[in-house]
């Protein structure tokens, strides 16, 4: 079966209506520049392999990649909004978490939670996949790497949708509630292609749903070069422990991530401006509490000690500030 078709039948088969990549469309603006071009024989363009379309072409060019961003755009903010709802329900407490249920009006359980984050990762993962198969069938069309270039671009912009820290923590979210079943001894696996891996003393999320795509996200914070703390997305998609974040944005703990200039750069691709929209992660945050509890403790008691030297420098600062001194 085609994946247009594979893609189509299942994003019928939601319940819910969801933002789609209009493939089927996509493939008709192609299909119509071939064709254009097959019946061009009084301008011939030797220089190219038959039925292709040149390198710029307005045909494709004026629609293709504006349908395409639009699409994408409201696929990825539709799934960032769908993930924090469903993150809010996990880590609310109290009257709020029943609040939250209430409204929902679905069944008050884990595997509920389990069986919504497992969609939401199938429906990140079909629609990279549709994605990456229409930018290739564009440049091969054109024979040409626009395609390429555009899902460059797309990154730059942060509506990739695998590169969502969203992404990050509903995988996270699906392992913590799956662990939550096996320990209560009910049927756990509704879904196993998140894992949760060590290799060689590194800690790495992965996600392995379809056999072409496949999610691989290394928790090792760059500039400590350890096991991320009290971890941080930027928008870039790039993760850290919260301190170092801080400390490479320039600013303290005391006063926040989200106060950084927009001028500071990720530490690793030296993008500006990525610090005002950092996602705290705490579901991931959770896991790694878990999974690495000795080495959690030990961060936790290292980190207290420089966040109230940190906060005691703070409002010495202020105090002498206040003062005239």
């Amino acid at each position: 079966m085609k994946f247009c078709k594979t893609y189509q039948e299942y994003m019928q088969g939601r319940e819910r209506e969801l933002p789609e990549i209009g493939f089927k469309n996509l493939k008709n603006i192609l299909k119509k520049c071939k064709t254009n071009l097959h019946f061009q024989d009084d301008h011939p363009l030797p220089a190219l392999p038959t039925f292709n379309c040149p390198p710029q072409c307005p045909v494709c060019d004026g629609s293709f990649f504006p349908s395409l961003l639009m699409e994408l755009s409201a696929i990825v903010g539709c799934f960032n909004e769908r993930v924090q709802k469903l993150l809010d329900i996990h880590l609310a407490k109290g009257f709020k978490k029943y609040y939250a249920w209430f409204n929902r009006k679905v069944e008050k359980d884990h595997v509920a939670l389990i069986q919504e984050g497992q969609d939401l990762v199938t429906y990140a993962m079909i629609n990279a996949i549709a994605v990456r198969k229409i930018l290739k069938k564009y440049d091969k069309v054109h024979y040409s790497k626009q395609g390429q270039e555009f899902k460059s671009r797309v990154q730059k912009m942060h509506i990739e949708i695998l590169q969502s820290p969203w992404l990050c923590e509903l995988v996270a979210l699906h392992i913590n509630l799956r662990e939550t079943q096996v320990k209560k001894g009910k049927t756990a696996a509704l879904f196993d292609g998140c894992l949760f891996t060590i290799t060689d003393g590194k800690p790495s999320l992965t996600c392995d749903l379809f056999d072409s795509v496949k999610f691989d996200i290394d928790l090792t914070c760059s500039i400590c070069l350890d096991t991320v703390f009290d971890s941080v997305a930027l928008n870039c998609g790039h993760i850290f422990c919260y301190i170092c974040a801080c400390s490479a944005a320039s600013v303290t703990i005391v006063d926040g991530i989200k106060a950084a200039h927009p001028k500071e750069k990720c530490p690793l691709c030296r993008e500006a401006g990525v610090y005002e929209g950092a996602v705290h992660l705490e579901e991931l945050n959770i896991l790694l509490s878990r999974r690495c509890h000795e080495y959690w403790e030990q961060r936790l008691q290292s980190e207290r000690a420089e966040r109230i030297q940190q906060a005691k420098e703070h409002w010495e600062k202020q105090c002498r500030a206040f003062m005239g001194v």
